[in-house]
């Protein structure tokens, strides 16, 4: 009875764990915060003042295989071309959190 309380007890922290990082790991709602500081200087409704074509839009991002937030965390982390490194300025938490903003947005079209 005792071990069955043990695996009982581990399963559910170990679910609970689970289900507390991946909520962490889309929040939209900071990621929009983040953008709003660091990204839409450049970036404002998806767009990109530098360069037209490399903009947020859905068809853009998957055009050039950054649709995925692995890809956006990737590129917003390290940087590339014009694209300033963020992994001095944010965490990973932050940077998770500003990829599934931008996809989310991207999704919706920018409203």
């Amino acid at each position: 009875m005792k071990n069955l309380l043990i695996l009982v007890l581990v399963t559910f922290l170990l679910w609970t764990g689970t289900f507390t990082l991946s909520a962490k790991a889309l929040d939209t709602t900071n990621g929009a915060q983040i953008f709003g500081v660091h990204c839409a200087g450049c970036h404002i409704n998806g767009g990109n003042i530098i360069r037209r074509g490399k903009n947020l839009k859905k068809n853009a991002l998957k055009k050039y295989g950054m649709d995925s937030l692995e890809a956006i965390s990737a590129i917003v982390t390290n940087g590339k071309s014009n694209m300033s490194a963020y992994k001095d300025r944010l965490s990973s938490q932050e940077i998770a959190d500003v990829a599934a903003y931008v996809l989310e947005q991207a999704e919706t079209g920018w409203r």
